[in-house]
């Protein structure tokens, strides 16, 4: 039985998942400052628009109109699906304060109350029939408060998962910590990806580990990953191999390359059917 997947289009990403996201699941995309952790999770709605699905993008971090020029920086023209009703964006950051935020038609009053956030964003959901959901950065809930992240996340999980959307939840953490972004959250959601900026001898390098993913086979190693200017790259092919005081980006062997490539055009036929069949 093929499990029901949802491409996430990023180039080499569905390829280290071995076909895409497991639909439904909620995925955190966690990682430290400048990992290209809002660019993923930007690119995930954006590549979803222009196929069809529409979606919902939370914002707790950033003023919704940085959000939108962050999305053209890219040439993600994301103001037409706007003006469609196919995508919007859930204002969880100035509370309705100022000019441009009394604009915006989604607005959390009470950045502490979980419930109103969950509401807000459950109606969102509803009326743009959402298939994709990003929340941009999840951890902002629960910095302050780190005993209720796991309970935080199950909660949106269950609203946005039960709605039958498929998630990116940006987890923040800060440099050099190899956690998650909060006690127990890692346990809560479907599958974790980890972003890193890693310097060895005075250079940075870029990479990308799938911690874990339900119901889906990941691949098990480190890959290198670039920010280009049609947004992230991931080097599927390749993984970094990491000494004390080195790192060297090597082949995979050729035969977990054929794997990753067979298991994506096996999902890309399930999906293609799956699309004439609604149609």
């Amino acid at each position: 039985m093929v499990t029901p997947r949802v491409r996430t289009y990023i180039p080499g990403l569905d390829e280290i998942l071995y076909g895409g996201i497991p639909e439904r699941n909620v995925v955190m995309v966690s990682g430290g400052p400048g990992t290209g952790k809002s660019i993923m999770a930007q690119q995930f709605i954006y590549n979803g628009l222009i196929r069809g699905e529409p979606g919902v993008y939370v914002a707790l971090e950033e003023h919704p109109s940085s959000v939108r020029r962050s999305f053209r920086h890219f040439n993600w023209n994301i103001d037409e699906y706007e003006r469609k009703g196919t995508f919007a964006i859930v204002d969880a950051f100035t509370t309705g304060i100022g000019s441009a935020a009394q604009r915006e038609k989604y607005i959390v009053k009470d950045l502490d109350n979980v419930s109103e956030l969950v509401d807000v964003v459950r109606q969102a959901i509803k009326d743009i029939k959402a298939k994709r959901v990003v929340i941009d950065s999840v951890s902002t809930l629960y910095l302050s408060k780190p005993a209720v992240a796991r309970n935080i996340v199950m909660i949106l999980k269950r609203v946005v998962s039960g709605l039958g959307c498929t998630a990116f939840f940006v987890s923040q953490v800060s440099v050099g910590e190899r956690g998650f972004g909060g006690p127990g959250v890692e346990h809560a959601v479907d599958g974790i990806i980890r972003l890193d900026l890693d310097e060895i001898e005075g250079k940075l390098y870029r990479s990308i580990i799938v911690w874990k993913m339900r119901d889906s086979k990941i691949s098990m190693v480190r890959h290198p990953m670039e920010i280009t200017d049609e947004g992230i790259v991931v080097m599927w092919d390749k993984y970094l191999k990491v000494a004390p005081n080195s790192i060297s980006i090597v082949e995979l062997p050729k035969e977990e390359v054929e794997e990753m490539r067979r298991s994506l055009s096996e999902s890309s036929e399930s999906v293609s059917n799956k699309e004439e069949y609604e149609e």
